[in-house]
C-alpha cells in the first residue's frame, strides 16, 4: 500500500465510516481496514493521517484508535502465523512514534501511549533500548505537554509491575529501567515540586504540574511495587515521604473544581498518595514506620474534614483504605486500642461514609447500569462504601466485640428511625442494612457469597425482621433502594441462609423481576441466578428443578418481560438467570421449549443486526444449547423444531457474516448435526462448503468450533463430504491445521475423525501425503504437545487400520522409517500422553501393534517387541511423565496467541468425550492379556522366551496380573 495523498484521502473516507450508527455502513468499513492492515505500509499510513494537522481531529484520533488495535493485533510475533507487520514497518514505527506522540493531542497522545506500551511489552528491552534513553532526554525540556506524555507512557509500561509474578525477567527489566530512568524521574519530581511553590499564584500552571506529580506518583507505585529497590530507599526515600506528606496536607483553591463529580488535581494527587501509603503500610513497614505516625494523623485530618461530594469519593474511599491495611497490622494495632479512638473511628469516619447519599439516589435513578456495575460487578473497589466497610472488616480483626457494640447501637437507633417515619428515613435502614452487612461478613467467594459469618450476628433473623417485610410489600414502586437492598443482603448470605428461607422468597423474587425499577428487576434476576447454583454439604445444588418448576411459568415470563423495560432491552443477568433457571429445570424443560426458543429466536434475530453485548450474547445462545440438549434428551424428535426455527437465523447471519456470533453458530450447527437422526437433511449439507471458505479459518476464534462441525459432518455424513473435490479442500484445512502450534491438536482431531469415519480405501490414495505433512512438521517444529497428539493418532490408525498398514505406510516415505518411529517416539515419549481416552486409545493401538501385525515379529521390528510391551505396561502402570524440555515453550490447547478474539467455548453445547474403541475394549489391561494369549497359540514358546529375556521383573509380575484379570493361565 503506497503513502501517497489518494492513499491518505481513502483512509480518512473509510475511517469516516467506521464512526457510523449505521451497521451496514460501519461494518463493511470495519472489515475492510482489518483486510488491509497486513499490508505493507499501513501502519505508516496510519502514521501520516494522525499526524496530518489539516485533517479533522475526528479522523485523527479515529487513524489513532485504529493503529493502537491494529497494533495490538498483530505486533506480537507468533510462530507458524502470518506476521501481518514487516520488520521495515516495525522499525519505522518504533523510530517515530515517540516524537509523534509528543506533539498531537492529548486524546491522541493517550492512544499513541496506549500503542508504544503494547510495543514495549513484547519489545521492550531487549528489542527497544533506546526507548527509554529517549524518553528520559525529554525531562529536562522544560514542556510539559511532552514531559506529561512521556510521563503518561512510562505509567502504561510500569504499570503492569503492580501486579506480575515475581521473575528473574521481570527483575532483569526493572534494574534496566532504575538503572537508567530513577536518578533523572527523582531529580524531576524535585523541579516540579519547586515550580509549584515558583507558580503559587498561577492556576493553569499549577494544573499542569499537578498533572505531572499525579503521574510522577503513578510511576513511583508501580517501580516499588515489586520491592523496595535501592534507588528508593534509606536516605533517597526522604524527599520522596517529606514530599508526599507535604502535598497531602497541601490546600489550594486554585486546584478545585466547582463540579461537584469532578475531582481536582490537587485531590487525585493526594489520593494517590493514599495507595502508595497504604502500600507502604502493608509492604514496608520497617522502611515506612518513621513516616507512619503523621500519614496515619494527615490521612485521619482528611477524612474528618472532607464533605461528601462525589469528586472526594476516590480519596476518601483510598484515605480508608490506608487506615484498613494499617489497622490489620498487628505491628499497629496499638494506634487503635484506645476506646475513645475506635469509637472516633466508628462514628466519625465509618458511619459518614456508609450513609446514602443525593449523589448514589441520582445514581440509583438516572444511571443504573453504573451503580449495578459498582455492585454487582465488583466495581465498587474505589467507592467510599465498599472502603468503609473493609475499614471495619480490619477493625473487626482484633476489636470485633467492641467496634460491633458501637455499631449495634447505632444500627438500633437507624432502624428505630425507620421504624417512626418510613417515608422519612428509609436511607437509616439502608445504612443499617450495610452495616450489618460489614460487621457480619468474615469470608466471602465471588461463586457462593458470604462463606463465613461473625458469631455475634444471627443473619437469618436479620433477613427475616429486616428485609423480607421489604420484599412482601405489594407495591413494587414503594421503597426501591430498601428493596434492592434486601434482595441484595438474600444474595450476599445465600449460602448460609436455610433452605425454607430461600423457598420463600423464590415468589417474591418473581414478582421484584417486573420491577419498573432498572437496579430491583436487575437485582432480582441475578439473584435467582446465584440461588440456582448454590451447592450443599454434599455437592448437589440446594435449588432441584422440583423447586423451581411451580414457579417455573412466572420465571421465566417476567425475565423475559424484562427484555421489553426500556433500557433493559439486553439485560445480561436476565439472560443469564433464564440459562440458570432452564438448566435446573434439566430434563422437565421439555415442555417449555416451544415458548422458550421463540423468545430466545426473537432476541437473536434481534441483537444479531448490531451485537454489542458480549456477555448477553454468550448467555443468548447458552440458553439456546441448554433447551436443545435438555429437550432433545426427553423427545429426539424436537431436533427438526429447533433447526426450523433456527436455520432461517443461522443462514442470516451467515451471510451477513456476523464475526462475533460465527463460533456460536458452528457451536450450535455441531449440537444440532450430533443430535439429529439420520438422514442429514438438505440446509445442512447446503452450509457444508462455506465451511471450508479459507477466510473463516483465518479467524482464530472460528477455529475450534469449524472442526468440531466438520467433525460433526464426517461423523453423520461420510459420504457426502468424501467426493473428490470436497475431500481436497478438508484435507487442505487439516494441512493449514496441522502446521500450526497453536492449532495442530485441531487438526489431529480432524484426520482422526476421518481414520475413524472412512472405509480405509477412500483415504488410501491420501495417505502417503496426509503422513508426509505429519513428519513433516515433526521434523521442522517438534514439541511435546504435538508428540502427544501425533503418538494419539498413529495409535488410533493403527487401531482402526490395522498394524500393518500403518508399517507400510510409514515406510513408504522412507524404509525403516517406522522402526525410527517406534524407538524415538513410542519407546521415549508414549509415557507423556495425557488424558484417560488418549491413553486408552495408545493402549489399544500398540496393543495391535504387538499381537496383530506379523511384520513385528520379524526383523528388523522383532527386537523392539520387548521393548514396546515393556513401554505399553508403563503407560499402565506408571504416572504420566510431564517433564518438558527446557527450550520449549509449551503451549496450551487453552492458550490464545497473540491478541486475536478467543474461542467462546458454549458448557451446554459441549460435546463429550468420544472413545472410539468404547464398544470393543472394555478393559486395556484384559484386552492386552487376551490379545497375547491368542498370539501365542500361534506362535507356541516364542513370546514366553522374548518376555522373560526382555522384561523387568517388575513388568512381568504386572503381565501375570492382566493374564488373571482375563482369566487366562498361562502364555503358550
Amino acid at each position: 500500500m503506497a503513502v501517497t495523498q489518494d492513499s491518505l484521502t481513502a483512509l480518512a473516507g473509510y475511517l469516516t465510516q467506521t464512526l457510523s450508527e449505521k451497521y451496514d455502513v460501519r461494518k463493511p468499513a470495519e472489515d475492510y481496514l482489518i483486510s488491509v492492515e497486513g499490508s505493507p505500509n499501513f501502519t505508516m499510513l496510519l502514521l501520516q493521517l494522525i499526524e496530518a494537522e489539516q485533517v479533522d481531529i475526528t479522523i485523527r484520533l479515529a487513524a489513532a484508535i485504529n493503529f493502537k488495535n491494529v497494533i495490538k493485533r498483530n505486533w506480537r510475533i507468533v510462530e507458524d502465523q502470518e506476521n501481518k507487520i514487516s520488520a521495515v514497518d516495525r522499525e519505522l514505527v518504533k523510530k517515530h512514534i515517540v516524537g509523534l506522540m509528543l506533539k498531537t493531542p492529548e486524546a491522541i497522545q493517550r492512544q499513541l501511549s496506549d500503542a508504544i506500551t503494547i510495543i514495549g511489552r513484547e519489545d521492550f528491552p531487549t528489542k527497544w533500548e533506546g526507548l527509554l534513553q529517549e524518553m528520559v532526554n525529554h525531562f529536562k525540556s522544560g514542556d510539559f505537554h511532552k514531559i506529561n506524555g512521556i510521563l503518561r507512557t512510562a505509567h502504561s509500561l510500569t504499570k503492569r509491575y503492580r501486579h506480575e509474578f515475581k521473575s528473574q525477567d521481570l527483575w532483569t527489566e526493572i534494574k534496566f529501567v532504575l538503572e537508567l530512568f530513577a536518578e533523572p524521574f527523582s531529580e524531576l519530581f524535585q523541579s516540579t515540586i519547586t515550580l509549584v511553590g515558583q507558580h503559587s499564584g498561577n492556576k493553569q500552571a499549577l494544573q499542569v504540574l499537578f498533572n505531572s506529580l499525579l503521574l510522577i506518583c503513578k510511576v513511583f507505585f508501580s517501580l516499588t511495587s515489586q520491592d523496595l529497590p535501592d534507588e528508593f530507599a534509606d536516605e533517597k526515600l526522604v524527599p520522596w515521604m517529606n514530599h508526599f506528606h507535604s502535598l497531602l496536607t497541601t490546600t489550594d483553591k486554585l486546584l478545585e473544581t466547582d463540579d461537584d463529580e469532578e475531582a481536582g488535581p490537587l485531590e487525585l494527587v493526594k489520593s494517590q498518595i493514599c495507595e502508595i501509603a497504604a502500600m507502604f503500610a502493608q509492604k514496608y513497614d520497617e522502611d515506612f514506620s518513621t513516616y507512619l505516625p503523621q500519614f496515619v494523623q494527615s490521612i485521619w485530618n482528611l477524612l474528618v474534614s472532607t464533605d461528601i461530594k462525589p469528586k472526594h469519593d476516590h480519596l476518601v474511599s483510598n484515605s480508608l483504605e490506608f487506615l484498613a491495611s494499617v489497622s490489620e497490622r498487628p505491628t499497629y494495632k496499638d494506634l487503635f486500642a484506645d476506646p475513645t479512638t475506635l469509637r472516633s473511628i466508628c462514628e466519625k469516619v465509618i458511619i459518614p461514609n456508609i450513609q446514602f447519599r443525593e449523589a448514589d439516589e441520582e445514581l440509583f435513578e438516572d444511571n443504573p447500569e453504573e451503580y449495578l456495575r459498582r455492585d454487582l460487578e465488583g466495581s465498587d473497589i474505589g467507592t467510599r462504601r465498599h472502603s468503609a466497610c473493609n475499614l471495619v472488616r480490619s477493625l473487626c480483626r482484633f476489636f470485633e466485640a467492641p467496634v460491633t457494640e458501637i455499631f449495634t447501637a447505632h444500627i438500633m437507633t437507624m432502624l428505630q428511625q425507620y421504624a417512626t417515619d418510613p417515608a422519612g428515613h428509609w436511607k437509616a435502614k439502608d445504612s443499617a442494612l450495610y452495616l450489618i452487612t460489614a460487621i457480619a461478613a468474615r469470608s466471602k467467594t465471588s461463586k457462593h457469597g458470604i462463606t463465613k459469618t461473625s458469631d455475634l450476628v444471627n443473619i437469618t433473623d436479620i433477613f427475616a425482621s429486616q428485609c423480607l417485610p421489604e420484599l412482601q410489600k405489594p407495591n413494587l414502586a414503594e421503597q426501591p433502594v430498601l428493596r434492592a437492598d434486601s434482595i441484595r443482603y438474600l444474595t450476599i448470605f445465600r449460602s448460609l441462609l436455610p433452605k425454607e428461607v430461600l423457598l420463600s422468597a423464590l415468589p417474591l423474587l418473581c414478582h421484584h423481576l417486573t420491577s419498573p425499577q432498572h437496579v430491583v428487576h436487575t437485582y432480582a434476576a441475578h439473584c435467582l441466578e446465584k440461588l440456582c447454583i448454590i451447592r450443599g454439604p454434599d455437592g448437589n445444588a440446594i435449588l432441584q428443578a422440583a423447586d423451581i418448576q411451580p414457579h417455573f411459568d412466572a420465571l421465566v415470563g417476567n425475565l423475559f418481560g424484562i427484555f421489553k423495560i426500556q433500557g433493559s432491552e439486553q439485560n445480561e443477568y436476565a439472560m443469564k438467570a433464564i440459562l440458570r433457571a432452564m438448566s435446573t429445570m434439566q430434563d422437565k424443560v421439555a415442555p417449555y421449549s416451544d415458548t422458550l426458543l421463540k423468545e430466545l429466536s426473537k432476541k437473536l434475530a434481534e441483537v444479531s443486526q448490531n451485537p454489542s453485548k458480549p456477555h448477553f450474547n454468550h448467555y443468548l445462545f447458552e440458553s439456546i444449547c441448554c433447551i436443545i440438549r435438555h429437550s432433545c434428551r426427553v423427545n429426539i424428535s424436537l431436533v427438526e423444531q429447533f433447526e426450523s426455527s433456527l436455520f432461517p437465523l443461522i443462514e442470516s447471519i451467515l451471510v451477513r457474516d456476523v464475526s462475533e456470533f460465527l463460533p456460536y453458530v458452528f457451536q450450535i450447527l455441531s449440537l444440532l448435526l450430533e443430535l439429529r437422526p439420520l438422514p442429514i437433511p438438505q440446509p445442512y449439507m447446503v452450509i457444508y462448503p462455506l465451511l471450508l471458505t479459507p477466510g473463516l479459518w483465518e479467524r482464530t476464534g472460528n477455529v475450534p468450533a469449524l472442526v468440531r462441525l466438520l467433525q460433526a459432518f464426517i461423523v453423520k455424513a461420510p459420504s457426502d463430504v468424501v467426493t473428490e473435490d470436497k475431500l481436497s479442500a478438508l484435507l487442505g484445512v487439516f494441512q493449514k491445521l496441522i502446521a500450526s502450534k497453536t492449532n495442530d491438536h485441531e487438526g489431529f482431531y480432524l484426520i482422526s475423525s476421518l481414520v475413524e469415519s472412512l472405509e480405509p480405501s477412500v483415504l488410501a490414495s491420501q495417505l502417503k501425503g496426509i503422513f508426509t505433512l505429519l513428519f513433516q512438521r515433526l521434523t521442522s517444529s517438534k514439541t511435546t504437545k504435538y508428540i502427544k497428539g501425533l503418538l494419539v493418532f498413529f495409535s488410533l490408525f493403527a487401531g482402526k487400520y490395522g498394524g500393518s498398514q500403518l508399517i507400510l505406510t510409514i515406510d513408504s516415505i522412507q524404509p525403516k522409517l517406522f522402526q525410527m518411529v517406534v524407538q524415538r517416539l513410542f519407546l521415549l515419549d508414549v509415557q507423556k500422553v495425557s488424558g484417560t481416552t488418549e491413553r486408552k486409545i495408545c493402549a489399544v493401538g500398540i496393543t495391535k501393534l504387538l499381537t496383530e501385525t506379523p511384520e513385528m515379529l520379524s526383523p528388523p521390528y522383532v527386537d523392539l517387541w520387548t521393548s514396546l510391551l515393556q513401554a505399553l505396561i508403563s503407560l499402565f502402570e506408571l504416572p504420566q511423565d510431564d517433564t518438558l524440555p527446557d527450550d520449549e515453550h509449551f503451549i496450551e490447547i487453552e492458550d490464545t496467541p497473540g491478541y486475536q478474539t478467543a474461542f467462546s467455548q458454549l458448557i451446554f453445547a459441549g460435546i463429550k468425550e468420544h472413545d472410539p474403541f468404547g464398544g470393543v475394549v472394555p478393559n486395556v489391561k484384559a484386552h492386552l492379556a487376551t490379545s497375547l494369549h491368542k498370539l501365542s497359540t500361534q506362535y507356541p514358546g516364542k513370546l514366553q522366551g522374548m518376555i522373560q529375556a526382555g522384561l523387568t521383573a517388575e513388568a512381568t509380575r504386572y503381565l501375570q496380573q492382566y493374564l488373571q484379570l482375563a482369566n487366562v493361565s498361562t502364555l503358550m
